[in-house]
C-alpha cells in the first residue's frame, strides 16, 4: 500500500529485472519538489457525495439511454450496513496498525439453500462485531429484498478478541451438495458446514474448522476454493498479508514490509489441500512446501486462480503489494502424489515488477479463446503505477505461456487506489466489461501524504518495517473520494469508461464486489463493501440489453460446484468462453453461475463443457431444436445433461 521509489517516477516502465533489495529509498530534489506540489494540488473533500440519480439537464429531445445504467437499492433491499475494521484501541501505534489492516469489506455471493435466488454474506472486521448473512427472499417492487438470519444460521462469529476477519468464501468442501461457509482471518480459518434445513425448515450450519485440520495461523486477507489435483473436491489457497505473527499480541513493532518494493518478509500463501480423514470425512492438510510454494514469502494481497494455459488444470496468480506479483502454473500431480506449482513469473510476464498489486480477476476481454488477468495497482495525486491487464498469448511454438501488459492501450489503466475488479458482460452485449473500487480513506481536510513523506518515505536512514516509523493518521485524508470505475468493453480491444452515466460512480473507499443477478431478470448487479462506509447494491436498469444465457453446473465426478469447469457457447459464427471461479477478486465472490450476453443472437448452436477431471460434454441442436433456451436459466448436471 504505502510505496517508495515509485512515488517519483511518473513513467515507471511496466516491469523491471529484480535489483538486490537495500531497504532505502533513493530520493532527489524533484521528489521534495512533488510532494510540496501535491498537498498544494490536492482537492477539498466533497460536502456530500453526488447522487446517483442525478437528473440530467433539459434539452429538447431526451438523449438515449446509456448501454449500462444501475439503481442503487441497497436501503430498500434490506442489505445496507457499514462494515467497521478492527480497531486496535490502546495499543501502541494503533492507527498504523488500522491502516494496515482496513481491507476487510468483503462480500460473498452463493445460494446456500438452494432455492435458486443467489444471496449474501457481509463481512464484518472489529471485535465482537457480527457478520451478516442475507437470505434472497425474492423480488419485491421491482428490487430483490433479502432477510438477515445470521443468528439462526450460527454463522456470525470469527471476530474475537485475538482474530481479524477479512474474507469469505462459499464452497461445498464434503460435496454433499449444500454450500459451506469458510472465513479467511487474521488468525486460523473458520469453516462452518452446512448442515441444511432442520425440522422447522431453518438452516443451521456448525463450526468444523479444527475438526477438518485448519489450524495454521496466517493473516490471511484473500483465498480461493479451486480442484488444484482434479480429484473432485475442492482445496483451498490462502493470500497471507503479514508475515504469522499475531497483531493483536505483538511482541516486536518491526512487523511491517522491510522495503517498499521488493519486501521478502510478506505472509506469502498457504496451501490446504482436500484430502479424506481416517475417519471417512473430508478435511484439510497443509501442503504448501510440498506444493512449491514456500518461497513466496511476498506481500500476498489477492489470488485468484484460472486454467491460463489451457491444459485442464488450474493456475494462480497473486497479487502481492509491496514487490512482485507471482505467477504459479499447476504442474498436475506426480508419480509421489504431490501436486506442485512451478513459478513462471519472469518467463511468462517478462520480468518483475515493484507495484502494489491489489486485485486478480480473470476473463477473455478479446474473446480469443485464451483467459486475461486484470491486476489493479495504485494510480493517484502520488503514485503513476498503472494497472495490469495481462493479455494472454497463448502458448507459443516453444511451449512457453506469454502474457503482454495491454492496460494503457485498452484504456483500463487507472482506478486510482485500486481495490476490487471484476470482468463481467454488464449489457448482454457479448462482451465482458470491468467495474472496479478505488479509494482508501476518505476524511478530512487534511492530507495524510506531506506527512508521510517527511517522516518516513524521505526520512534518511527509516527502518520501514518499524511501526514507529509511520505518523498516526488523525482525521486525515489519504487517497480518499475517488470515483469507482465502469469500463465498457467496445469490442474492439478497447474499453469506454463510463460510471458516471451508468449511475456508480459513488465516492466511498471500495473493497469488495460480488456480481451476482439477484432479481434472476438476466442482467447482472454488483454489491459493493465499502470500508467504514455504507455498502451499497447496484440492480442492473440497463435498458438496451442484449439476450443472454445463464448455465448453473453441477459435477458429480468433478468437485459439486463444478469449480474450474470451462463452458464455450457457439453461435452465429461467434464464441463465448467462461469459467466458473472460487473466489476470483479482492475480498470478493461472485456467482457461481456461468452468464453470457448475446447481443442480437437469439439461438444458441451448441455448447460444449470441460468439466474438471477432463471429461466434455457437447450439447447440440437437433431436429431444429436448439441445445438450450435463450434469456433463461439451465441446469446442467455431469453426466446427465440439462435437467431444467
Amino acid at each position: 500500500m504505502i510505496q517508495g521509489s515509485e512515488i517519483e517516477a511518473m513513467t515507471q516502465p511496466t516491469l523491471e529485472p529484480k535489483r538486490a533489495s537495500s531497504g532505502a529509498v533513493a530520493l532527489t530534489t524533484s521528489l521534495l519538489v512533488f510532494a510540496v506540489a501535491v498537498a498544494q494540488a490536492r482537492p477539498e473533500p466533497p460536502q456530500a457525495s453526488p447522487s446517483p440519480q442525478a437528473a440530467a439537464p433539459a434539452s429538447k429531445a431526451a438523449p438515449a439511454p446509456p448501454a449500462i445504467r444501475f439503481q442503487e437499492v441497497a436501503e430498500r433491499a434490506g442489505v445496507r450496513f457499514v462494515q467497521t475494521p478492527r480497531r486496535f484501541r490502546d495499543r501502541h501505534k494503533a492507527q498504523v496498525l488500522e491502516m494496515f489492516t482496513d481491507g476487510g469489506a468483503s462480500v460473498a455471493v452463493g445460494d446456500y439453500d438452494g432455492d435458486g435466488r443467489d444471496d449474501l454474506f457481509i463481512v464484518d472486521s472489529d471485535e465482537g462485531k457480527l457478520h451478516h448473512l442475507m437470505h434472497n427472499d425474492g423480488v419485491r417492487d421491482g428490487v430483490p429484498v433479502f432477510s438477515e438470519v445470521t443468528a439462526s444460521a450460527g454463522v456470525g462469529g470469527g471476530n474475537d478478541a485475538h482474530s481479524i476477519v477479512a474474507d469469505a468464501l462459499w464452497l461445498d468442501y464434503d460435496n454433499d451438495g449444500r454450500l459451506d461457509l469458510y472465513l479467511g482471518r487474521f488468525g486460523t480459518p473458520v469453516l462452518f458446514r452446512n448442515l441444511g434445513p432442520d425440522a422447522k425448515g431453518v438452516w443451521r450450519f456448525e463450526e468444523v474448522s479444527q475438526r477438518v485440520g485448519l489450524t495454521v495461523f496466517g493473516n490471511t486477507i484473500g483465498s480461493i476454493a479451486f480442484d488444484a489435483d482434479n480429484d473432485g473436491f475442492l482445496d483451498l489457497m490462502l493470500a497471507n498479508y503479514f508475515q504469522p505473527v499475531n497483531l493483536l499480541d505483538l511482541k516486536t513493532t518491526k512487523v511491517l514490509p522491510n522495503n517498499l518494493d521488493y519486501a521478502t518478509n510478506g505472509g506469502g500463501v498457504t496451501f490446504y489441500r482436500n484430502v479424506k480423514l481416517p475417519d471417512g470425512s473430508r478435511g484439510f492438510v497443509d501442503e504448501t512446501k510440498r506444493a512449491g510454494l514456500s518461497a513466496h514469502t511476498g506481500w500476498s494481497l489477492d489470488i485468484g486462480h484460472a486454467d491460463l494455459d489451457n491444459d485442464g488444470d488450474q493456475d494462480v496468480y497473486v497479487a502481492g503489494d509491496y514487490g512482485t506479483d507471482r505467477l504459479f502454473l499447476n504442474q498436475g500431480v506426480d508419480a509421489s502424489g504431490r501436486v506442485w506449482f512451478k513459478d513462471a513469473t519472469e518467463d511468462a510476464m517478462g520480468g518483475l515488477d515493484t507495484r502494489k498489486g491489489m486485485n486478480v480477476d480473470m476473463g477473455d476481454y478479446d474473446r480469443d479463446g485464451w483467459l486475461d488477468i486484470y491486476v489493479t495497482n495504485i494510480t493517484d495525486e502520488y503514485m503513476k503505477e498503472c494497472n495490469f491487464l495481462w493479455h494472454n498469448n497463448g502458448v507459443g511454438k516453444d511451449g512457453r505461456l506469454t502474457f503482454t501488459n495491454l492496460s494503457k492501450e485498452t484504456g483500463t489503466c487507472n482506478t486510482g487506489w485500486g481495490w476490487a475488479a471484476k470482468f463481467a458482460d454488464f449489457d448482454n452485449d457479448g462482451w465482458e466489461d470491468l467495474f472496479a473500487v478505488d479509494g482508501l480513506r476518505s476524511g478530512g481536510k487534511g492530507n495524510y501524504i506531506p506527512l508521510l513523506l517527511e517522516n518516513t518515505i524521505i526520512k534518511p536512514g527509516v527502518d520501514f518495517s518499524d511501526l514507529d516509523s509511520y505518523p498516526d493518521i488523525g482525521d486525515m485524508t489519504w487517497s480518499g473520494y475517488q470515483k469507482k470505475r465502469l469500463f465498457r468493453n467496445l469490442g474492439d480491444g478497447t474499453f469506454k469508461e463510463m460510471a458516471e452515466a451508468a449511475g456508480v460512480a459513488n465516492l466511498s473507499d471500495g473493497r469488495g464486489v460480488g456480481v451476482g443477478d439477484f432479481n434472476n431478470d438476466g442482467r447482472l448487479d454488483f454489491y459493493e463493501g465499502n470500508a467504514r462506509q455504507f455498502s451499497q447494491l447496484y440492480l442492473n436498469a440497463s435498458e438496451t440489453a442484449g439476450h443472454w444465457l445463464e448455465l448453473r453446473l453441477q459435477g458429480t465426478k468433478a468437485n459439486r460446484n463444478a469449480i474450474g469447469a470451462r463452458v464455450y457457447v457457439r453461435a452465429g459464427g461467434e464464441t463465448w468462453l467462461r469459467e466458473i471461479n472460487g473466489g476470483n477478486a479482492y475480498s470478493s465472490q461472485s456467482t457461481f453461475r456461468l452468464h453470457f450476453g448475446l447481443g442480437a443472437i437469439d439461438r444458441i448452436e451448441e455448447v460444449e463443457i470441460r468439466w474438471p477431471g477432463g471429461s466434455t460434454e457437447i450439447l447440440k441442436a437437433r431436429d431444429g431444436k436448439p441445445p438450450l433456451p435463450i434469456d433463461a436459466m439451465s441446469t446442467i448436471v455431469e453426466g446427465k445433461g440439462v435437467q431444467r
